[in-house]
């Protein structure tokens, strides 16, 4: 992958490539979204430095590591915002399909008491989660929760998911340059982050559990 995103560092595709898969995981969580956006930052970072070394200055790269973050952070939110919209309209059917989920149910029930005491920091920690940016951004729709209760927690959860993402790839280049292992690492970082959030999002569910038997 890395050599793929190499060849489309230099030109501004990069940017359409990483929107759409960003902005299209939402529905197809299995898109290596992550690993696309550290691998175009961990690319630009080395190309950057070699461009120091070599000119004392560095030119301006595609992809700039600003407008890279703002892309995935962009795309993050419009992807939610789709996927909360379908949900909302999703009608009797979408209902049923959640109702027979016990994971869309219980992140339904979740939110709601996040978003109701206003507080949302579900949403953010769920970004991280495999597939937790779906089932929150769906249950969201499905339970007709205000727009302005949750895109703003939308908004938080994209710019801190890219720009996480976007310093993985940064640090990786820098200190082991683009390499396999430089991405390698970035993306086990990006992995266990999205471990530890797997386990806060669903650890109040165990203890309920536990509780009530």
């Amino acid at each position: 992958m890395l050599e793929s995103v190499g060849a489309l560092t230099g030109t501004p595709w990069i940017y359409a490539v990483v929107a759409l898969s960003v902005l299209l995981d939402v529905f197809l969580p299995v898109l290596p979204s992550g690993v696309l956006v550290i691998a175009a930052a961990t690319a630009a970072a080395a190309s950057t430095t070699t461009v120091t070394a070599a000119a004392g200055a560095a030119a301006p790269q595609v992809p700039s590591l600003l407008v890279l973050m703002l892309c995935a952070a962009t795309a993050s939110v419009l992807g939610d915002l789709v996927a909360y919209r379908l949900a909302w309209r999703g009608g009797e059917r979408l209902d049923r399909a959640i109702a027979r989920s016990r994971r869309l149910t219980t992140a339904q029930e979740r939110l709601g008491a996040a978003l109701s005491r206003g507080g949302g920091a579900l949403v953010v920690v769920a970004r991280f989660a495999p597939a937790g940016r779906s089932v929150v951004s769906l249950g969201a729709g499905a339970a007709h929760r205000r727009a302005k209760d949750f895109l703003p927690w939308s908004a938080l959860a994209g710019v801190a998911w890219a720009g996480y993402s976007v310093g993985l790839g940064y640090f990786g280049g820098q200190w082991l340059g683009a390499t396999w292992l430089g991405t390698a690492v970035s993306v086990l970082a990006l992995f266990l982050a999205g471990a530890l959030a797997a386990v806060v999002v669903r650890r109040p569910s165990r203890e309920r559990a536990a509780a009530g038997a």
